[in-house]
């Protein structure tokens, strides 16, 4: 059976051939493991295997995830990457490191006024719904460059990029149109002279089109950790 260490390994060598294949500079798309519904001790396995980033879904699962590996804070970097509820903006804002799902100022703010002093500026993505699917989160295409740019001019706060959650489909041309069309937000907000340096778009099944519409942080948790 192949450990965590083996399968960080596999999905590392497809994100190398991938950035190679498409022309990306070497080590310009990192890997974010997605550790949702896995326990504390798989998380640990994926630290002493080297993986530093991780990211997770769901507030509450994650927060006991970080009380417990507390002896690791320094070796993690924590990804909320899942919706943001506004009463849970000051726990979030306390404990985690990025947070991939702004979609609403609202949140934003809440995050800003509540990220503690003592403590790096919190890094934010837009999350950006192109399917238009009113099951998903994220903010219209169209409405993306207003809140990025109210977002960006908040304290406490640091706006580093755009975060995509197309649907998910086997046929590579329509991940690839739904990872243009994320693509496309990024170009324009980068444009329009935000400084931004991440897109977050890729998952296990379609990371390869991801890297070629340019991600530069892909997560992938069924790959590395299996089946939930």
């Amino acid at each position: 059976m192949a450990t965590i260490a083996d399968k960080l390994q596999l999905v590392r060598g497809r994100i190398a051939r991938a950035v190679s294949e498409f022309g990306r500079p070497p080590g310009s798309v990192t890997l974010l493991a997605v550790s949702k519904t896995f326990p504390a001790v798989t998380v640990r396995e994926a630290v002493a295997a080297g993986q530093h980033q991780f990211g997770e879904n769901y507030v509450q699962e994650a927060l006991d995830k970080i009380a417990e590996l507390a002896d690791l804070r320094d070796q993690i970097t924590w990804h909320l990457i899942g919706p943001l509820q506004s009463n849970k903006t000051r726990v979030v804002a306390e404990a985690f490191d990025w947070v991939h799902t702004v979609d609403r100022l609202k949140i934003a703010q809440r995050l800003s006024e509540q990220r503690p002093a003592h403590l790096p500026p919190l890094q934010v993505c837009i999350q950006v719904n192109t399917s238009g699917e009113d099951s998903k989160s994220g903010v219209a295409p169209e409405e993306a460059l207003a809140l990025a740019r109210a977002v960006a001019a908040l304290p406490r706060l640091q706006l580093r990029g755009v975060m995509g959650l197309p649907a998910p489909s086997p046929d590579p041309a329509e991940q690839r149109r739904q990872l243009q069309a994320v693509r496309v937000v990024f170009d324009l907000l980068q444009s329009e002279g935000l400084p931004l340096d991440t897109l977050s778009m890729g998952m296990s099944a379609d990371l390869e089109v991801a890297v070629e519409q340019g991600s530069t942080l892909v997560r992938v948790g069924t790959a590395l950790f299996g089946q939930r």
